[in-house]
C-alpha cells in the first residue's frame, strides 16, 4: 500500500519559465536512466523478493523515494512550462530569437500534455518497461542499480551545467546528492552480498560444469598489447579462485563451420548446378 503525502520531498520551483529546459529535464524523468526507470526497477525488485528482511525493505524504501523524485521533476517541468509561448508561433516566423526558443521546445508539452510533464525522454520517446531489470538475483540486480544511479547522476550533473536558473540548480543539487547516497548504498549492499556469496553471479552454479580452462583467460582482440597492463590480465582473480592469464593470440577452438545444404523447398543458394530452368 502506498500513501501520498502532498508536500514535495524538496522544492521544485524555477526562477522563471523555460520550455526548452523543460524538454531537457524530460530525459531524467522518462529516459532510460531517469527516475521512472529507477522507481520501477527498485519496486519490482522489491515486489519479487521472496524473503522478508532488510533487502526487501531497502528496495521498497528507495523505490518509494524515487516516486517522490518523479513528482518533483514533473512539478518542475510544469512550472518551466508556465506561460510557454506556443501561441506566438506566427511571431516566431519573423523573429529569429523567438524561433530558436520555440524550436527547442517540445510541442507535445503544449499539444498533448497541456503544459505538463509526460513519461517520455527528451526526444519524446515513450518510457519503456524494457529499461528495467528485476532478475530475482539480488547481487546481479544491485549491480544493475549501481549502474542506473551512476548514469542518472551523470545526466543530472550535465543538466546542472546547462542552466543558470537558481531554482532549477537547487533542485538538481538535491537529486545529485541523493544519487551520491544511492551509489554508496548499492556499493555497500553489493559488498555485503559479495562477502556472503562471492563476486561471480550466480554463485551457486556448479563450477565443474563450466569450461574452467577458459574461465580466467583475458583475450587480446585489439592491435597492440595495451590491455595487458590492466589488473584483469595478470595476478590473482578477483574471486580468489584462480589467476588471470593474458592470451596474446586467442585460439579458435571451434574450427571452420560447414553447414549441410538446405533442402530444396527452401530455395536457398547451395552452390550446386541447378536443374534446367526451362
Amino acid at each position: 500500500m502506498f500513501y501520498h503525502i502532498k508536500e514535495l520531498q524538496y522544492p521544485a520551483k524555477p526562477d522563471r519559465p523555460d520550455p526548452v529546459f523543460a524538454r531537457k529535464l524530460q530525459e531524467v524523468l522518462g529516459g532510460q536512466f531517469g527516475e521512472i526507470s529507477v522507481a520501477m526497477q527498485y519496486l519490482f525488485q522489491g515486489f519479487n523478493v521472496r524473503m522478508d528482511g532488510k533487502y526487501k525493505d531497502l528496495l521498497m524504501d528507495v523505490g518509494t523515494e524515487e516516486l517522490a523524485h518523479i513528482e518533483m521533476l514533473a512539478t518542475m517541468i510544469a512550472r518551466l512550462l508556465d506561460n510557454a509561448p506556443p501561441g506566438q508561433l506566427e511571431e516566431a516566423a519573423n523573429d529569429p530569437i523567438m524561433a530558436a526558443i520555440i524550436g527547442g521546445m517540445n510541442p507535445q508539452h503544449a499539444i498533448v500534455n497541456g503544459l505538463g510533464a509526460a513519461p517520455k525522454d527528451s526526444n519524446g520517446n515513450s518510457w519503456s518497461a524494457d529499461y528495467i531489470i528485476a532478475s530475482g538475483n539480488l547481487l546481479a540486480d544491485f549491480r544493475a542499480n549501481l549502474n542506473a544511479e551512476s548514469q542518472g547522476r551523470l545526466q543530472v550533473a550535465r543538466l546542472y551545467e546547462m542552466t543558470s536558473d537558481r531554482g532549477v540548480k537547487d533542485m538538481l543539487s538535491f537529486l545529485i546528492a541523493r544519487d551520491t547516497m544511492h551509489q554508496n548504498m548499492w556499493l555497500a549492499a553489493i559488498e555485503e552480498l559479495e562477502a556472503k556469496e562471492g563476486v561471480v553471479v550466480p554463485s551457486t552454479f556448479p563450477r565443474h560444469l563450466e569450461k574452467q580452462q577458459v574461465a580466467y583467460d583475458f583475450y587480446n582482440f585489439s592491435q597492440g598489447e595495451a590491455s595487458a597492463e590492466g589488473r584483469w590480465a595478470h595476478g590473482p582473480s578477483i574471486d580468489g579462485c584462480s589467476n588471470f592469464c593474458y592470451v596474446q593470440n586467442p585460439p579458435a577452438y571451434g574450427g571452420i563451420p560447414h553447414l549441410n545444404p538446405a533442402p530444396a523447398y527452401t530455395f536457398d543458394t547451395n552452390f550446386h548446378i541447378p536443374p534446367s530452368l526451362c
